[in-house]
């Protein structure tokens, strides 16, 4: 078809074949957008087309969060001292729970950590992220202390921070799906009946944080999201938390 003969019926016929082969909303804007952008080149290089603008995307619906209640935290991060006896075990879990609760790191900053990326007297050391940003992480209390505890059970001479303990690949560094199992194990010894994962660990602490009526600014900076948007759906979810507790007056 000739680009001058494009109608807006054409690209919603278009919408309904990406439909119908399961695809996203998502992605099925992505595939418009690239439509759009074709158009505006060709309008700029003024050969006549169907204005751009009348290529509507798709309303994506509201990004849900998976969190964790205050009390269901604590069982997951007191679970390894319930279910080890051996010390390293329980000091290395522990530290891994308190730190993708406590300092928000992403799994794969997890895996890379090094021991000489982070100094145990003070609660702030950096992580290198996309397109080489800088990320200033911040430690708790807990995690720091349960970091300086398995320091001290160590004994090996790895570079990495959190290693596996496993018979055929001991001292190796934990991979991804090494930490999301240890997440999920956990979870599942607290009879915690959702879908846990390190990321909903990270997700807790937000919405912890915006619950206490940090600022969404700050919030967005310790995630390290480059926009204020994806932070934002923290407030909703704490929208749902204060209309449950005014829902209490109707009891």
């Amino acid at each position: 078809m000739e680009v001058d003969k494009l109608k807006s019926m054409h690209a919603l016929d278009f919408r309904i074949h990406l439909k119908n082969t399961w695809l996203n909303i998502k992605t099925i804007n992505y595939h418009i957008v690239a439509i759009r952008s074709f158009l505006k080149f060709l309008l700029k290089n003024d050969i006549d087309c169907i204005s751009p603008d009348r290529l509507e995307l798709s309303k994506i619906p509201a990004r849900e969060v998976n969190y964790l209640e205050d009390n269901e935290v604590k069982s997951i991060l007191e679970m390894p001292n319930k279910c080890w006896k051996n010390p390293l075990q329980i000091a290395r879990d522990e530290a891994i729970l308190r730190f993708l609760y406590g300092t928000w790191l992403r799994v794969t900053e997890l895996t890379s950590l090094k021991k000489s990326d982070i100094k145990t007297d003070s609660k702030q050391f950096s992580v290198i992220w996309k397109w080489s940003k800088i990320r200033a992480i911040f430690m708790t209390n807990q995690a720091r202390e349960k970091l300086k505890k398995y320091f001290l059970s160590r004994a090996d001479d790895s570079e990495f921070i959190f290693i596996s303990l496993s018979k055929n690949s001991f001292w190796n560094r934990l991979s991804r799906n090494s930490i999301e199992e240890i997440v999920r194990r956990y979870a599942k010894l607290a009879w915690i009946n959702k879908k846990v994962t390190p990321h909903t660990l990270r997700h807790s602490f937000a919405t912890t944080l915006i619950r206490k009526w940090a600022d969404i600014r700050s919030v967005q900076s310790l995630l390290g999201h480059s926009s204020i948007t994806t932070t934002q759906i923290y407030t909703h979810v704490d929208d749902k938390h204060l209309q449950k507790v005014h829902d209490l007056l109707d009891e």
